[in-house]
C-alpha cells in the first residue's frame, strides 16, 4: 500500500518536516490499517518536531508527528476483533498521524459516531477529551459559574461548550477579536492581561476554573478569584500551579468516546481555523507554533 507521510530526520523548526513516499506493509498483529481522512494539528506536534518533548517521548529518527486523526479501516491485523473493514474510527496516540494511510495499534482507536464528520472527529480526542475530563473532574453542575482561561483555543472552547451543556454559567478569557466567537458559544468574554481579576469580579463570583493557559499571572488570578472556595484544574501544569495546589486534569478512560458523542449530538463543535493539505504540514505547524489560533487546524491527505 503506497502512502505519503510527513517526516523529519532531525529536530528543528517546522521546515524540517518533508514529504516522504513509503510502501506501507499490511497491518501487524493487533494493528489496524487506516485510510486517514482528517488530521488535527496540536501544539504537541511542533514541540515534538522541535525536540522539546524528547525527554518525555523519545522517538527514533526519522519520525512522523501527529497525535490525532480520523479515518476508515481498510485492513485489520491478527488479533483484532473490535474493528472491521469499512468502520469509521478516531485515532489518538503520541506520534505518527501525519500520513495518508497508517497502521495504528487497535487499542488507540475509538469508534466514530455516525453523525460526526471526519474533520470534527479528528479534533475530538485531545481537546475534547481533555475538556471533558476537566469539567467532570470539577463536578460542574447547574448554578455553577465556571471561568475558562484561554477560552477561544481548542481545549478552552470545548470546556466552554461542555460546561454550558451541564447548565453552568461560563466566563471565558480571550483576546478582544475572539469575544464575539465566545458569545456565540454561550460564554461571557473578558480580555486577559492587566486588570483581569477585577474584570472577572465585576461579573460575579466564580465557583470553578479550567486553566488552559498556565503561568504565574493566570495562576495568581485563579487563586485570588476562588479565595479558598471552589475548585480549579489545569491542563498545563507547572511550578506555579503546583505551588498553588491547583490540580492537574486527570484524563478519564472513555473520554474520547464521551466527547465524540457530545459532538455527534451537536453539543460540542470545533471551529476549524484553517484547512490545509497534508503536504502543507510544515506551514500548519508554523501556524500552531505562532499561537493565537481560534479553534483548530486540520490537515487532509
Amino acid at each position: 500500500m503506497k502512502s505519503i507521510k510527513m517526516s523529519f530526520d532531525r529536530f528543528g523548526s517546522p521546515g524540517v518536516v518533508a514529504v516522504v513516499e513509503e510502501e506501507l506493509p499490511p497491518p501487524g498483529e493487533r494493528e489496524v490499517q487506516l485510510d486517514v481522512r482528517a488530521i488535527a494539528v496540536n501544539p504537541m506536534d511542533w514541540k515534538l518536531v522541535a525536540g522539546y518533548l524528547e525527554p518525555y517521548y523519545p522517538l527514533p529518527l526519522p519520525a512522523v508527528p501527529g497525535c490525532e486523526a480520523a479515518g476508515t479501516v481498510t485492513a485489520v491485523g491478527s488479533g483484532v476483533s473490535a474493528y472491521g473493514v469499512g468502520e469509521e474510527v478516531i485515532w489518538n496516540g503520541v506520534a505518527g498521524g501525519y500520513r495518508s494511510v497508517a497502521n495504528f495499534p487497535a487499542d488507540q482507536l475509538t469508534s466514530k459516531p455516525a453523525g460526526l464528520d471526519f474533520e470534527q472527529a479528528a479534533c475530538v480526542a485531545i481537546a475534547g477529551g481533555a475538556a471533558y475530563s476537566a469539567v467532570v473532574q470539577l463536578g460542574v453542575r447547574p448554578g455553577d459559574t465556571v471561568l475558562v482561561h484561554g477560552a477561544a483555543g481548542g481545549v478552552g472552547s470545548a470546556s466552554v461548550q461542555i460546561a454550558r451543556d451541564l447548565g453552568a454559567r461560563v466566563i471565558g478569557t480571550a483576546s478582544e477579536p475572539n469575544h464575539e466567537y465566545l458569545r456565540g458559544l454561550g460564554a461571557e468574554p473578558v480580555a486577559y492581561g492587566d486588570g483581569l481579576e477585577e474584570r472577572v469580579r465585576s461579573l460575579g463570583s466564580i465557583t470553578a476554573v479550567v486553566d488552559t493557559v498556565g503561568g504565574e499571572e493566570t495562576t495568581a488570578v485563579t487563586v485570588a478569584l476562588l479565595g479558598g472556595h471552589g475548585a480549579a484544574v489545569t491542563t498545563v501544569p507547572g511550578k506555579e500551579s503546583n505551588a498553588a495546589g491547583i490540580a492537574q486534569v486527570q484524563l478519564l478512560d472513555g473520554r474520547v468516546a464521551d466527547a465524540a458523542r457530545l459532538a455527534a449530538d451537536g453539543k460540542l463543535r470545533f471551529n476549524i481555523h484553517e484547512r490545509l493539505p497534508l503536504t502543507d504540514a510544515a506551514r500548519a505547524l508554523g501556524l500552531s507554533r505562532a499561537g493565537h489560533v481560534r479553534g483548530r487546524i486540520v490537515l487532509t491527505p
